[in-house]
Parts: C-alpha cells; structure tokens; sequence
C-alpha cells in the first residue's frame, strides 16, 4: 500500500528515503530510526481522520521537518505530507495534489493501519467478550479475539489451532472460558491437564498472537509488529516468518485476497538469516553521530559475493552489513 516515506528532519531521519516491499524486515542499532519509521505511519492513519491542512497553511513550514508518503496503484498518484511543529511532532497533514479525487478511498484505507508491542503478561490476561473484533496494539485482549475467530470464522480458527499445535506438539487443544462477559484461555496438552494462559511461556503466547493476526479473515491493509523476534526460541522463527507470509504473500498460502504489507523490526541475526533468500524485504538503518540512513540490502553492488561467503545474520552481527552500533 505504501510504496515509500521520505524524512527530513525527522528525530535521527534527517534526509532519508525509503522503498517498502509487501515484507519489511528492519534492522539496525538502537536509536537508528527504526521505531520512528513505525511510528511515522501510525501518526499518517491519525492525522488522516482529520481536517487536512490546505492552502498558505499547508505551506508554512516548507523548509522545517517532515515526512512524505507516496503511495502504490491505484493511489500512486496521491502524496501524503506529514507537517511538523518539531523534529518529534507532526501535528499536520497535506495531500498533494489538494483536490485529489482518491483522496477519500485512501483515507478510507489508512483507517486500517495497526501497530504492536506485543506484551507477554497482557497477551496472558482475560478480557472483556466484547472487545475481541481486533487485537489490540499490545496484545491484552488475545483472548476474547480468539474467541471472536471461533464464532465469526470458525474455519479460520480451525486453522489457527491446527497450525499452532504443529509448531508445538505438545499441546493438542485450545480451551476457551467465558464466565461474567469475560473470556480467557488455555492450552490442553497432548499427555493430559491443560496451561492457562498466564503460565504459558512468552513464546507460546505471542506465537498465538501472531497466528491469531496471521488466521484473520479480514487482516490490516498494513501491520508494523515492534521486535517481531521476542520471546521467541531461534528454532521457532522460521514459522513465525511463515506466519506473517501468510498475510504479505497471501496467494503462495492459496488464499484469494489483498496483500497486508508488513513492517517489522528484529535484533535477532537468526531471524535475519531467514531472508537469504529474500534480500529485498531487508531495510538497513545505519546511524553515523545522531543521523540514521535507510538503505535496502539488495541495493548493494556487492551483495552476489557477500551470499556466497556465509550467514547473513553473521555478516550483520560482525557489521558487514551495516547497521550496527558504532564502536568508540
């Protein structure tokens, strides 16, 4: 949906661009603008709810910061410019041209943009029965949305289960309990006795939440997922990758609907190791003092001889790549 944001001014973004794929992995050092990138999409689906800034208004701040979104078909026509009142807040929106006769379905769109920290101890809560049309940014109400999928879409929670009890064996069923308008969950396990949810490790419980985001009929038109690698064993990554391929590659799964472009950042030099093959979902943020640049890995000249030397999560880890802490 977002085919590229370009910053000025930006936190560590002072003058950087970059191309999104349907898949973004990125990578790169704390402080580096990986976050920002997130959060300057959320701020866009924000300020797009309300009045655009039109007119001498829009242009008052030519020269101070911003960000810029341009858009795929059928919306390439439409850029979207975020003003700031600093290098940390935008507080206004601009669409170029003003009269864009897309402009309305866009916004229409930019309404179903989500973002998530999954939180282990909120994914293991239980939560109001009312509440689980979407998952919330953290997680906390994981079990009423389970119990939402059970009854709207029932084959669809049927292969949620199925997939989540391959990934771990050892549990053979999912339990739901509702009780006062409330709903909460365990995990039965194949010898017998069950897990509630609050004793589940924190794998098990964001690999739920993942497959629930994964097993949505009607996903996100973008999701960002912060530090998609947490609480996860290295050997388990390679499903949750999977898992999201389902959503941004949704005819390889055999599934007849729109694409969900996914944003998601990782430390994890297993979880990058994953995309040898797909050079081109990897976005670099390399910091030099206080200023970040994006850069995409298969825009390297070099990047033949480098997938013939090794890992590729090695060669980020030892700085190869790039988008490692600086050393002093």
């Amino acid at each position: 949906m977002i085919a590229s944001i370009a910053f000025r001014k930006f936190k560590a973004l002072r003058n950087t661009r970059v191309a999104l794929a349907p898949f973004n992995l990125v990578i790169g050092p704390n402080g580096s603008g990986k976050t920002s990138l997130i959060e300057s999409v959320m701020r866009l689906k924000t300020l797009a709810k309300l009045p655009l800034a039109t007119g001498a208004a829009s242009r008052q701040r030519a020269d101070g910061p911003a960000i810029e979104f341009n858009f795929a078909p059928p919306h390439e026509g439409i850029t979207a410019q975020l003003g700031c009142v600093s290098d940390l807040v935008c507080d206004t929106l601009r669409i170029i041209p003003e009269e864009a006769a897309g402009w309305a379905a866009l916004r229409d769109e930019l309404a179903d943009l989500r973002s998530y920290t999954l939180q282990p101890e909120a994914l293991a809560g239980a939560a109001q029965r009312a509440d689980g049309a979407r998952l919330s940014s953290s997680g906390h109400n994981l079990a009423a949305v389970l119990a939402h999928l059970r009854s709207a879409a029932p084959a669809a929670f049927a292969g949620m289960r199925a997939e989540l009890f391959r990934i771990v064996p050892e549990f053979a069923g999912l339990e739901l309990v509702e009780e006062g308008g409330q709903v909460s969950f365990a995990l039965q396990l194949t010898e017998g006795g069950q897990v509630p949810a609050d004793e589940l490790s924190q794998g098990t419980l964001c690999l739920v939440a993942v497959l629930a985001l994964a097993f949505d009929p009607d996903p996100p038109r973008v999701l960002c997922i912060e530090e998609i690698d947490r609480g996860f064993h290295p050997r388990t990554l390679r499903e949750v990758r999977d898992a999201l391929y389902r959503l941004s590659h949704p005819r390889s799964a055999g599934l007849d609907r729109r694409p969900t472009q996914i944003i998601t950042t990782t430390h994890s030099p297993y979880f990058i190791d994953l995309f040898r093959d797909h050079p081109d979902e990897i976005i670099i943020s390399k910091k030099q003092g206080r200023a970040a640049q994006f850069s995409r890995l298969s825009d390297r000249a070099d990047l033949g001889e480098l997938l013939g030397e090794g890992s590729l999560g090695d060669m980020w880890f030892s700085g190869i790549l790039g988008g490692v802490p600086e050393e002093r």
